[in-house]
């Protein structure tokens, strides 16, 4: 019961972050929710079931804005790589997948306390396969996707209408992905559904 109290307020915690910038649910949460859950495998799945409800909201609110033709690319490389890396999540061991979740906590905190303004992302097709390959990787084994997805929308999008319509649009489909592709593995457990049922309030 007490994992579960914290679980809750995490998700608080996280909610508030993605409303306000758009993306970092999976960023927030991820940084302690692999030592709340049974397995790590299992807090990926919470977090991508928790993020996708969050998205789905705003996605909704913006749906008439979303211009599919910049998506689609991304999102196809994204699947690919995504579903691999989940698969060989399941023959990865928890702590070795902890600590480089760590260095990969570090290293994004890092580029967007530093570098992140100096660094500007392209919007043509290499661009979007490298994002959507980086993406991939970094949700499927972290559950936590956004960064490379941001900074290519950032890019790619005229206003703050657009950006939010495409990056949580790209949540709501990505992370429904995921979860199918997490359940096939065996991730979608018992205790991850009485978590989210849970947390649906916070």
């Amino acid at each position: 019961m007490e994992n579960i109290v914290w679980i809750f307020l995490l998700t608080i915690g996280a909610s508030f972050v993605q409303r306000t910038t758009g993306f970092g649910f999976g960023i927030f949460i991820m940084s302690a929710l692999p030592f709340l859950m049974p397995s790590y495998a299992e807090a990926t799945t919470l977090s991508g079931l928790l993020a996708l409800t969050t998205s789905t909201i705003a996605a909704w609110k913006y749906r008439k804005l979303v211009t599919w033709k910049r998506l689609l690319p991304i999102l196809t490389v994204f699947f690919l790589i995504s579903t691999i890396a989940i698969c060989l999540l399941a023959k990865t061991d928890d702590h070795t997948l902890r600590i480089i979740l760590g260095f990969v906590l570090i290293s994004v905190s890092l580029y967007f306390s530093f570098f992140s303004r100096r660094i500007r992302f392209g919007t043509s097709l290499p661009y979007q396969i490298g994002a959507g390959t980086a993406s991939g990787l970094m949700g499927g084994f972290f559950g936590m996707h956004g960064p490379p997805a941001v900074l290519y929308f950032i890019s790619s999008e005229s206003d703050k209408e657009h950006y939010m319509a495409m990056v949580q649009t790209y949540f709501v489909i990505t992370n429904a992905m995921m979860t199918i592709v997490r359940a096939s593995n065996g991730f979608l457990t018992k205790t991850v559904c009485i978590d989210y049922v849970f947390c649906l309030g916070a």
